[in-house]
């Protein structure tokens, strides 16, 4: 994982939660062969990257519900 500035976020194809209420959501876009993580509220902010396989691995965990305690 790693922090930075989109490369070029309106470049980014970026996608948000359909039931995203007030533009305060996590938004996520492929970028290369990585997979981009940002904050709605902060469009030109911070952005977390992880690559293929560290996304899979965390939507599976979250699939299993390993982070349900969170909620």
């Amino acid at each position: 994982m790693s922090s930075s500035t989109p490369p070029s976020s309106g470049g980014l194809a970026w996608r948000i939660a359909r039931g995203c209420d007030a533009n305060s959501c996590v938004r996520v876009a492929a970028h290369d062969e990585m997979i981009v993580i940002g904050d709605t509220k902060r469009p030109h902010g911070p952005v977390l990257s992880y690559d293929r396989a560290e996304w899979a691995a965390f939507v599976e965990r979250i699939r299993q519900g390993e982070f349900d305690d969170l909620l």
